[in-house]
């Protein structure tokens, strides 16, 4: 250590109050001491930065009456009943929060607050220190690693849960299944003619289609019920705490609210959706894989008996009258009549 330095540098340092002073303004937290009234007294180069408040705006003035209000995240209002600095008075005891100061400006500035009392040689509380960190980086960190977190298990199109979420719902389900025996179903649901849908009128409309079934699901299906895109033209719906015949129930009332949901072109056209179903409940041999089997296979096998009526089958609104029309103009363009029969047929 070269203490010819120091002592040449010594004399220009400032001392006692001045000292203190100098040390706290350049510390990046805000700092201010209250008295035991709660006035403040000190205030420091970051709490002028981070509030917009110069250090004479506020010196003198009581905590509860400044300019800073402090709420917390439900946007209530902490000076009254719930202030930390007023908390460290009366117990002595060392007191962190996080709450939302007001900026000079008007807006919320998110904060980590800490209060430590502040004491006199014989004990006695005298008044209290609070130091305060802008918390703004920190919560949007945590604001994107919420958002990263739902987008992994997050189904672009459908907005639904994807298959990495249903993986491990099915997952925890088979375990609680194990070690309770409570049962539950699982739903393969497919969108039938998803592939004709978006050769014909695009991918655009496809994923339309997709949306509006899983709206639909969503509607069918109970609030506690769990269902997401498994992928392709597949959902998978996890359905706890049922027995076969409301399984069933279930499986049917979907099948029954897609029959009924449609899809309107921009040529006036209207685009009738249907789902085919495989339905089966946990068994106690089952795992992931056999159950999303034997529900698939179950699915395929009612597609097949449904083959040649199915519900929703693809129609365009007014077809007969269009026909009659295109007739009496002449019309007997290749294209028109193969949307026509491609429409009626499907």
């Amino acid at each position: 250590m070269d203490y010819h330095l120091i002592t040449a540098v010594a004399p220009t340092l400032p001392t006692g109050q001045s000292l203190y002073k100098a040390i706290l303004d350049r510390i990046n937290d805000g700092v201010y001491f209250v008295d035991a009234e709660r006035r403040i007294v000190f205030w420091n180069d970051a709490a002028s930065r981070l509030t917009g408040y110069k250090v004479n705006e506020v010196l003198g003035q009581c905590c509860p009456d400044g300019a800073l209000c402090h709420v917390d995240d439900s946007g209530r209002i902490l000076c009254a009943d719930a202030c930390p600095l007023s908390a460290s008075l009366g117990d002595g005891q060392p007191h962190e929060v996080q709450v939302f100061l007001r900026h000079k400006d008007g807006h919320r500035v998110p904060v980590i607050a800490r209060v430590e009392p502040i004491r006199a040689d014989d004990g006695s509380i005298v008044g209290a220190v609070q130091i305060f960190t802008d918390d703004t980086a920190r919560r949007a960190a945590r604001r994107r690693a919420e958002d990263m977190e739902r987008l992994a298990f997050l189904d672009h199109v459908t907005q639904l849960p994807n298959r990495r979420f249903l993986e491990m719902s099915l997952q925890t389900a088979l375990t609680e299944y194990q070690l309770h025996r409570d049962p539950f179903g699982v739903l393969i649901i497919d969108l039938d003619r998803l592939k004709p849908i978006n050769d014909q009128f695009g991918h655009v409309m496809g994923d339309r289609a997709l949306k509006e079934v899983a709206l639909t699901l969503v509607g069918a299906l109970r609030p506690a019920d769990i269902v997401g895109r498994w992928g392709g033209d597949e959902f998978v719906a996890i359905v706890r705490h049922v027995k076969i015949e409301i399984l069933r129930g279930l499986a049917e009332r979907c099948r029954a609210m897609a029959a009924k949901t449609s899809l309107a072109t921009r040529g006036g056209e209207s685009i009738f959706l249907s789902v085919s179903i495989g339905e089966t409940l946990v068994r106690a041999s089952d795992t992931a894989e056999k159950l999303i089997k034997r529900a698939d296979d179950l699915m395929y096998q009612n597609k097949l008996s449904r083959a040649p009526a199915r519900n929703g089958a693809l129609v365009k609104t007014g077809l007969a009258a269009r026909v009659r029309r295109m007739f009496k103009a002449g019309s007997t363009r290749l294209s028109d009549m193969s949307r026509f029969f491609f429409l009626r047929q499907q």
